[in-house]
């Protein structure tokens, strides 16, 4: 049986995004492995989501920050025994340390020397190992630090070359690959992210007046009062998604006098406690709440009034992209990835349309939509075949 094998650094990364990818494999007859470091989840509390997927799992002492070497030399070697064990005909890439140390301990199994036996001899025949990179928005985007530039720019760029496909999830990451890699034989493609179902976060699949009684429901569960705004964010409670901007900003407005909303943010992550101490600190503790990881978003942003995207940085956030999908007003920072969706939201909102569906509002092209992105991998996929 072929065998692919999925790396990312953190273990809740597949079953979160992934899941659509390791169900097309499987359909191409792949046996799927995965890769990560299982003692650092993320996008849940534990990895209970992989049971029953058919997903044989590999643990890989991989460190999240770039700087620890001596780690990364360890997960290189646990990477090379994998390789070496398991012998891949596919290997895809995912979150930018994993990424970069599964490349580098693929670049000696690029080629092999595979015995294939036949009924009256053996053959050495030469097997080839294909690599896939889907970057989830490179650190040295527009605007960023020069440190980033300098840190992260050189090894994407030499990556590259180990890479036969290299995916980018938004337009300046697609142009900028194109350009460092118009000299290699690596092939640059766009996807808009990892793609959703448009039909469910639209709500089209809810029967009439639902929607409504679904927002009435959330809110009461909440406490939110009929004449409160409810504001809304999604996303891991760390630096690079900005929380603590909003908070701030909202405790100017109570000062102002402002007092009717309540503001919830989902999400986990290592700035928690930080968050609570400060939400205590500027006298917010009735009107923010920390809801953690949570599994009825859609439901959430039917009771919103305005959902909050405050990140420093992004690739194709799906956060923004369902509740575009689910068309709550947004309110979004200034940045590479944001700035797609919300042109893209904005002119499928305009587009012209027949009487019978004039009632079907349309927030995202379909180009976002799962169905569309999963024909684009699978003729990835078969290209490498």
């Amino acid at each position: 049986m072929k065998k692919a094998l999925i790396v990312t650094h953190v273990s809740g990364f597949v079953p979160q995004f992934e899941m659509n990818n390791v169900h097309l494999l499987q359909e191409m007859g792949y046996e799927v492995h995965y890769a990560s470091n299982f003692n650092n989840v993320s996008y849940g509390t534990d990895n209970r989501r992989l049971d029953g997927t058919g997903i044989i799992c590999h643990q890989v002492d991989f460190a999240r920050s770039p700087f620890q070497v001596r780690a990364h030399a360890v997960a290189v070697r646990q990477m090379k025994e994998l390789l070496q064990k398991e012998c891949f005909s596919l290997l895809h890439c995912h979150t930018p340390v994993g990424a970069a140390l599964a490349r580098v301990a693929a670049m000696s199994y690029r080629k092999r020397k595979k015995n294939v036996r036949t009924s009256d001899k053996e053959i050495v025949s030469e097997e080839i190992l294909k690599v896939i990179y889907t970057a989830h928005g490179f650190h040295f985007y527009q605007g960023a630090p020069w440190k980033y530039w300098m840190l992260f720019y050189p090894v994407e760029r030499f990556l590259a070359g180990k890479t036969d496909v290299l995916i980018t999830i938004n337009e300046e990451d697609y142009q900028r690959a194109k350009h460092f890699c118009h000299c290699k034989k690596t092939k640059v493609e766009y996807i808009p992210g990892v793609g959703i179902d448009l039909d469910y976060w639209g709500g089209t699949d809810l029967q009439s007046g639902e929607r409504k009684k679904i927002r009435k429901t959330i809110r009461q569960e909440l406490g939110v009062a009929d004449n409160e705004q409810l504001l809304l964010s999604v996303g891991e409670l760390i630096p690079r998604k900005n929380h603590e901007t909003v908070i701030r900003a909202l405790a100017e407005e109570k000062q102002k006098g402002t007092k009717d909303f309540q503001y919830f943010i989902c999400g986990q992550g290592d700035l928690k406690d930080y968050l609570q101490s400060l939400i205590g600190e500027l006298g917010l503790s009735k009107e923010v709440t920390l809801l953690g990881y949570r599994k009825d978003i859609r439901n959430l942003l039917y009771a919103a009034d305005l959902f909050v995207f405050p990140s420093k940085q992004e690739g194709m956030p799906v956060a923004l992209m369902e509740a575009a999908a689910a068309g709550v007003p947004i309110c979004a920072s200034d940045i590479r990835g944001n700035r797609e969706i919300l042109a893209d939201s904005a002119a499928g909102t305009e587009n012209t349309r027949k009487p019978e569906e004039s009632k079907k509002k349309i927030f995202l092209p379909e180009k976002y939509d799962i169905r569309n992105v999963k024909m684009t991998m699978e003729r990835i996929y078969k290209e490498l075949q």
